[in-house]
């Protein structure tokens, strides 16, 4: 991996290494959460884990990562689900999708619906999106599932 290339989260890793492990798994093959982690390393184009870990350093973790169960409101709308796509933007801005466990009627009108499952946005590191409604409030707000 070339140097200043963009390096997920620690967390991140570890869920990509636990999902690898449940999918080869399916398949037939176990393997120890070990040799999970390993591959996720050279998959990265490191040797293995611990030069990984290594390159990743002391930075500070970012607080939302892939895999992450998160609930918040979308819309007003309240909602659970996973982020299973989040990329950096610069200045504290994140673009995030998110996979709702149920689908959320946007629409306030009663006299039909249009249901998402899955949304994209860009949000704050607080997890607010700048984008808001015509009263103010912001698109999509997000907090840990666990929080």
């Amino acid at each position: 991996m070339g140097i200043g290339t963009q390096l997920p989260s620690l967390d991140s890793l570890k869920s990509q290494a636990k999902r690898l492990r449940q999918a080869l798994s399916a398949d037939g093959q176990d393997l120890i959460h070990s040799q999970a982690l390993e591959l996720v390393a050279r998959q990265y184009g490191y040797r293995d884990w611990n030069t990984l870990h290594a390159a990743l350093g002391n930075r500070p973790q970012e607080k939302f990562h892939v895999g992450q169960r998160v609930m918040g409101k979308y819309l007003k709308q309240d909602f659970e689900g996973e982020v299973i796509g989040l990329r950096k933007l610069g200045d504290g801005r994140h673009r995030i999708t998110v996979q709702f466990d149920a689908p959320v009627d946007v629409v306030a009108f009663e006299s039909f619906s249009a249901l998402r499952q899955r949304v994209n946005a860009v949000i704050g590191n607080d997890g607010v999106s700048p984008e808001k409604t015509s009263d103010g409030t912001p698109h999509l707000t997000l907090r840990l599932a666990d929080s």
